[in-house]
C-alpha cells in the first residue's frame, strides 16, 4: 500500500477531521513510498524504533508520536537520536491519538469496556464512557477483575465509595481530570490510566470508588486492534510490540 493512502484509510476509518488534538494524527515521518510490513506500538521509542529497524520494516504505528505541541519545531537530544533512526533507515512514522482513544469498535475506551465487562450506555463527555456492570459488585470484586483483565494491580482507592458498584466511567489514558465529571453524573466508580494527588480529594468527596489502572495498559488495546483492522482489511503485516511499562 501507499504510504499516503494508508494515512487516508486510517484518518477516515477513526474520523480524524472530527478531532482537535494537541498532536498531529497521520504521518509524521514519511519514508519510503510502499507500505507492506508494520511495528505497532503504544509509544515512539528507542526500543521500538531498533526492533523495527531489526525486522527492516516498512512503518511504525503508535498511539504517542514523536511530536507534541512545542515539540514541533525543537530537534534535539532524545528526539534528534530517534528522528535519525527513523531518517536514515527511511521509515514512515504514524500516530494517531484521541482519535484512537474513542473510536466505537477499535478504541482504548471500547476495550476497556470489553474487557470488565461493562455494557456501554453512553458517553459523559467525548472522552469519557460510561456503562453498567453485569451485576453489583463491591470495590474490591472490581479490584480483582481489573487486575485479571490487565494483568497489574491497579491503585484503588474506595474509602468513601458506596458499598455496591454498578454505574462506572472510564477514560483511558491521563484522564484523571475527568473524575469531577464522572462524579457530578453520579457514578459509583472511575476508572482511568494515570492518578494525580488532587484526584483523591475529588474521590472522596465525590464519594465514588476510583481505579488507576496504568497509562500504558489503558491504552495498549487500541494500537494492537487497529493493526488487526489493517491485516484484515488490507492484508498488511503488522506486529505489535508490548513493551512493558509500569505507569
Amino acid at each position: 500500500m501507499n504510504n499516503i493512502e494508508l494515512e487516508s484509510v486510517v484518518n477516515a476509518k477513526l474520523k480524524v477531521h472530527l478531532f482537535k488534538d494537541y498532536t498531529f494524527n497521520g504521518l509524521q515521518v514519511e519514508g519510503k513510498k510502499q507500505v507492506n510490513s508494520i511495528i505497532s506500538g503504544v509509544s515512539i521509542c528507542q526500543e521500538l524504533l531498533e526492533y523495527a529497524i531489526k525486522k527492516k520494516v516498512d512503518a511504525v504505528i503508535v498511539h504517542h508520536g514523536c511530536f507534541w505541541n512545542r515539540d514541533l519545531h525543537i530537534i534535539r537530544g532524545i528526539q534528534r537520536k530517534r528522528l535519525k533512526k527513523i531518517l536514515s533507515n527511511d521509515i514512515n512514522v504514524y500516530a494517531w491519538h484521541l482519535p484512537l482513544d474513542v473510536h466505537k469498535t477499535l478504541g482504548n475506551n471500547f476495550h476497556i469496556g470489553r474487557k470488565l465487562n461493562i455494557n456501554y450506555q453512553n458517553n459523559i463527555t467525548k472522552y469519557v464512557s460510561w456503562g453498567n456492570t453485569d451485576k453489583k459488585m463491591t470495590g474490591i470484586e472490581l479490584y480483582k477483575r481489573i487486575k485479571k483483565a490487565f494483568f497489574r494491580s491497579p491503585f484503588y482507592f474506595g474509602k468513601t465509595g458506596s458499598k455496591y458498584i454498578n454505574k462506572i466511567a472510564w477514560c483511558s489514558g491521563k484522564g484523571q481530570s475527568f473524575i469531577k465529571q464522572s462524579g457530578e453524573f453520579g457514578v459509583d466508580a472511575f476508572i482511568t490510566g494515570e492518578v494525580s494527588e488532587e484526584t483523591i480529594h475529588y474521590a472522596k468527596e465525590y464519594k465514588i470508588h476510583f481505579f488507576s489502572i496504568g497509562h500504558y495498559a489503558s491504552e495498549r488495546n487500541g494500537i494492537k486492534y487497529l493493526g488487526r483492522w489493517l491485516k484484515k482489511i488490507y492484508g498488511l503485516h503488522v506486529e505489535f510490540l508490548d513493551i512493558y511499562n509500569p505507569i
